[in-house]
């Protein structure tokens, strides 16, 4: 990414200057900015510790008005909470956890930023206070994440085994050839709903959300979302190491993401598995997750009661 100075100007206001930084006392508002920098248990080598940062950085690329959406999230109260430390392993996870649970008793709206796929595990974990049955979880994915052990590929199993139900669970854009067998018969097992990447072809996006939210959020139960980038397509993401060729594109997963965010039931979301030392040379894997953010941001602002 280019490291030449941007232009400044007052009318144009940059998103990077419209998140705080947190500061004394306990720090509370609209949306809350979390890095997670975890790498550690990558099934294959990743350097998703760098792109808390990069993502950052892409922010200022960006202004807080959707033309879209007709809102300007400069409205909102959101403070960045920093970077996890050390976020691997079982303490790292316990600090994650500790953190998002501080931020959902804080903040309308978690956002963090992976980092890898490991991280949705204490993050859902800490924002129900570990009361995992009355949540449900959306999963924006290539791969199902029920793989046995605890690595970047375990986060959905891991959630079922400490009390989230499978039948509150929607995955959507599950690859072909990206699972296997085995994995996709434990999803049945479990009750997970899944909308494979196929089906999303010829489905309206806006229809796709409401059934997803329906199932996860059943009965208002909150809901978290897990937005893993390799569900697009690789020539768009170059830095998400395991994403396919013929996944989503970047503009339908922020299309979602707004849908998303747009209902009160969603509490957290994710942005997991870029790795920021692959990006292309114009960080553009990096610069979608800063527009996932601002996509999030603005779905929060169109909620019935801020509207």
């Amino acid at each position: 990414m280019s490291a030449a100075k941007l232009p400044d100007d007052p009318l144009w206001p940059r998103a990077s200057a419209w998140i705080a930084r947190a500061g004394d006392g306990a720090p509370a508002g609209d949306i809350a900015l979390l890095g997670v920098p975890a790498h550690v248990s990558s099934i294959t080598p990743t350097g998703a510790h760098a792109t808390p940062a990069a993502v950052r950085d892409a922010l200022a690329r960006y202004s807080t008005y959707s033309a879209s959406a007709g809102v300007d999230v400069a409205t909102l109260a959101a403070v960045d909470l920093g970077d996890v430390r050390e976020p691997d392993g079982h303490d790292g996870e316990m600090r994650v956890s500790e953190a998002a649970e501080a931020a959902g008793d804080g903040f309308g709206l978690l956002i963090a930023i992976g980092g890898d796929n490991s991280i949705t595990f204490p993050l859902m974990r800490g924002l129900a206070h570990g009361e995992l049955k009355g949540w449900g979880l959306v999963t924006l994915d290539a791969h199902h994440d029920l793989r046995d052990g605890e690595s970047n590929g375990s986060p959905v199993r891991r959630l079922i085994e400490a009390g989230l139900p499978g039948e509150h669970v929607v995955q959507i854009g599950i690859a072909d050839f990206s699972n296997s067998a085995a994995y996709a018969e434990r999803a049945r097992e479990l009750g997970i709903t899944v909308m494979t990447r196929a089906s999303l072809r010829h489905a309206d996006l806006a229809e796709t959300i409401a059934e997803a939210l329906r199932i996860a959020g059943h009965g208002g139960r909150s809901v978290y979302v897990d937005l893993d980038v390799d569900v697009c397509d690789r020539a768009e993401v170059p830095g998400c190491p395991s994403a396919a060729p013929g996944g989503i594109s970047a503009d339908e997963l922020r299309a979602i993401t707004r849908l998303l965010a747009s209902d009160p039931r969603v509490r957290g979301i994710d942005i997991t598995e870029i790795d920021a030392t692959i990006d292309a040379p114009d960080g553009r894997t990096a610069r979608l997750a800063a527009l996932l953010v601002l996509e999030a941001a603005a779905g929060f602002a169109l909620r019935p009661n801020l509207t």
